[in-house]
């Protein structure tokens, strides 16, 4: 089964010269494209240039946004494309591409239930800031959505035959004389190669910890750390760029409210805490804004504090909802004590500031009323369930909303807006869904939706 599988490599000496499909890219969006083009009887290959696969995907932990599914009537909620097209268009400041959203909403249910025929079953709930119902739907476990995901597919894909070279870098996309695509050129254990394929799929991930990008479009988020994987330095916009593709909305980069940078590694604390019920106080002790609002506005709340930083305060009832504490508790990142005052001293808080702090909070939540900052979700339960825990947290770079301009099909549009034949792209790698900012869940969502749609259409090119 999925959870005992051991993920290996593909050999170096076994990367033919020919396939149908070439994926670049082992994250989400490669990983299940590649699954939906074998399914349609392609024969696709997934080049991946790190020694590990997964990309950022393996760092998500909140779950996969959508509509109208039957997990969230199970739990009476009535929900509608319309109202997941409305808060993400207005959470991406109504700069969204509208073709690509409104494929993207009315698409979302269908992906939950395209993985759970695939055995990938999402059967539990929650929510992400800038929405207003629960559609973030994650595993029973509540473990992070990235690695689960992920780690299903990487199986799936191993049952049918699917290749997957690491460490193999692609350096150039081909076109033949008729602007088509028609290979690739890779460097691969030292060697260069050339594979032929008359389709690629571009998922190769955001720019997020590309310093060479930042300075041409965000110079002045050069300073901030980031919660990307090393390798997210926007390499299929570049190869893309290179034959002629459109960019848009570059300098729409998100900054991630709540990740926890004391150590030399970033720990990005995923936004399902939030949703379970954590408020966020400042260095007195005090909430300070709507925890639940869009990323862009909580991040804008936590950097206008004298210390650009602040803590998630939650308890073991929050703890319970989701599982991926438990690993930022193993890598050092939360605090624990047996009561409110108790941890007030280990954060050098006033004990009793957080103590009122804490009561006007379980007061909101009783009364379904947050007179301060007008919060209305993740509300279902107080504060009151010992231990008591808090991570320190700070805004850093988290997605990239610009990238590759593509169509509702996926297809990559060049420069004057025309489909370069062969090229389609998928996942953080393109630009236009999200608008200014992105909604928590959507990406692994959109990773899904567009992912499917990037396979789908290649077996609809190559017919």
């Amino acid at each position: 089964m999925a959870e005992k599988f051991k993920f290996t490599p593909s050999a170096p000496s076994s990367l033919q010269e020919q396939y149908d499909v070439v994926i670049i890219g082992s994250g989400g969006a490669g990983l299940v494209s590649a699954l939906q083009a074998r399914e349609l009887g392609l024969r696709p290959v997934i080049l991946e240039k790190m020694p590990t696969v997964g990309g950022n995907t393996m760092r998500a932990s909140s779950g996969m946004n959508a509509a109208e599914t039957n997990i969230q009537l199970r739990e009476g909620i009535v929900d509608s494309f319309a109202e997941f097209y409305q808060e993400t268009y207005q959470g991406g400041g109504r700069l969204n591409d509208p073709e690509l959203l409104n494929y993207f909403t009315t698409h979302s249910g269908q992906a939950i239930d395209w993985l759970r025929s695939h055995g990938i079953i999402l059967n539990d709930l929650t929510i992400t800031g800038g929405m207003k119902k629960k559609r973030a739907h994650r595993p029973k476990s509540t473990a992070p959505i990235g690695a689960f995901l992920v780690n299903n597919l990487l199986w799936l894909l191993d049952q049918i035959k699917v290749p997957i070279f690491t460490q193999t870098t692609v350096t150039e996309l081909l076109k033949d004389d008729a602007g088509k695509i028609r290979g690739v050129n890779v460097q691969v254990a030292g060697e260069h190669k050339t594979i032929f394929a008359p389709a690629v799929i571009l998922a190769t991930g955001g720019f997020g910890a590309s310093k060479q990008l930042l300075k041409r479009y965000r110079p002045d988020l050069l300073a901030y750390k980031t919660t990307n994987q090393v390798g997210a330095t926007g390499d299929g916009i570049i190869l893309a760029e290179h034959i002629g593709a459109q960019v848009l909305q570059m300098e729409m980069i998100q900054i991630h409210p709540t990740v926890q940078q004391d150590t030399p590694h970033t720990y990005l604390i995923g936004e399902a805490v939030r949703g379970e019920g954590a408020i966020l106080v400042d260095q007195q002790g005090v909430r300070f804004t709507n925890e639940l609002g869009t990323r862009k506005i909580v991040s804008e709340q936590i950097t206008a504090l004298p210390e650009q930083a602040a803590y998630l305060i939650f308890d073991y009832g929050v703890k319970e909802r989701v599982k991926a504490i438990d690993f930022y508790a193993s890598k050092g990142l939360v605090v624990s004590a047996a009561t409110p005052s108790e941890l007030a001293k280990k954060l050098q808080l006033d004990p009793t500031v957080l103590a009122d702090t804490l009561l006007q909070w379980n007061t909101a939540v009783e009364t379904k009323k947050d007179v301060k900052f007008g919060r209305t979700t993740g509300m279902q339960r107080k504060l009151e369930k010992a231990p008591y825990y808090a991570i320190h947290v700070a805004p850093a770079i988290h997605y990239t909303m610009g990238g590759l301009h593509i169509n509702e099909k996926a297809q990559v549009l060049d420069q004057a807006g025309n489909i370069i034949a062969g090229l389609f792209a998928a996942g953080e790698v393109t630009g236009g869904l999200h608008g200014n900012n992105r909604i928590g869940g959507n990406s692994i969502a959109e990773t899904v939706v567009f992912g499917r749609q990037a396979g789908q259409q290649a077996a609809v090119y190559l017919a």
